[in-house]
């Protein structure tokens, strides 16, 4: 995983180029708003849990007939290892997030992901559901100005839904 920094100076290096005045704009945009991003991680992490809980919940109210007997979240252990599944990307679009780039999430969580899902059959529009429903309760968590650094978090909060939005699009 290479963070922006380094991804931007690889990229310079690959080419054999200096930094333009654009990459160091963008770069810089991203330390004047490194605050931020601390604070959408930690309120995300803070509240992971509840997330998880919450989109699960309604997920399940919404398809019920995944926890019904013959279902694929039927069993405590199927229930387990899909709440499991839904931390993990969650934990993975944080991680995304603190490093202003995707390719974490790409590498370790999303790469063969649907595949696993086709294996199990795990009907993959499910989890893109599930995964929809963290997104809107992260985003609300993340928008909550309360006890947050002050500022324009337009850009953040479309980053972090594009984060979600991937792993939705992997999986379904």
């Amino acid at each position: 995983m290479l963070d922006a920094f380094a991804k931007v100076v690889s990229q310079a290096d690959a080419r054999g180029e200096y930094l333009s005045a654009s990459q160091l704009d963008a770069l810089s945009a991203m330390v004047a708003d490194g605050n931020k991003r601390m604070d959408t991680v930690n309120r995300i992490t803070s509240n992971s849990s509840t997330i998880v809980a919450n989109a699960a919940r309604a997920l399940f109210a919404e398809q019920p007939q995944l926890i019904s007997p013959g279902g694929n979240a039927y069993t405590s252990r199927r229930m387990a290892a899909c709440l499991r599944d839904m931390e993990i990307i969650l934990r993975y679009v944080t991680y995304a997030m603190f490093a202003g780039d995707a390719s974490v999430l790409d590498d370790r969580c999303l790469n063969g992901l649907r595949e696993t899902y086709l294996a199990l059959g795990t009907p993959g529009s499910s989890v893109a559901t599930g995964v929809k429903k963290m997104k809107d309760a992260a985003i609300a968590i993340a928008n909550d100005t309360n006890g947050i650094t002050r500022g324009e978090c337009g850009s953040l909060i479309s980053e972090l839904g594009s984060y979600f939005d991937k792993a939705a699009a992997a999986v379904g």
